[in-house]
């Protein structure tokens, strides 16, 4: 128990909070690499606890891309052919 002014651990193993490190730090990319990392090995190799795996698991789905950000992107992009291609008609 932490006594006061103390921080007690954080839960998950060292690699585990080196991911979540590495995603506050900005790199999210290197934070998935580790993340998957961490799930590729086996339950029982090195010691990967069920609370490290569900760990692993958050950081994927907290760093992933939005299902509705493709839908706008692609939105957006046929808006941009559509305007496009009136003004090409327009001024040809």
């Amino acid at each position: 128990m932490a006594k006061g002014g103390q921080t007690p651990p954080e839960p998950g193993s060292d690699e585990v909070r080196a991911a979540w490190a590495r995603k506050d730090a900005g790199d999210v990319a290197g934070a998935r690499k580790d993340a998957r990392r961490i799930l590729a090995q086996g339950p029982s190799s090195q010691g990967l606890s069920q609370e490290d795996r569900t760990q692993a698991e958050d950081l994927l789905r907290a760093t992933s891309t939005p299902r509705a950000l493709y839908g706008f992107a692609f939105l957006s992009a046929l808006i941009l052919a559509v305007l496009l291609g009136l003004a090409l008609t327009r001024y040809s």
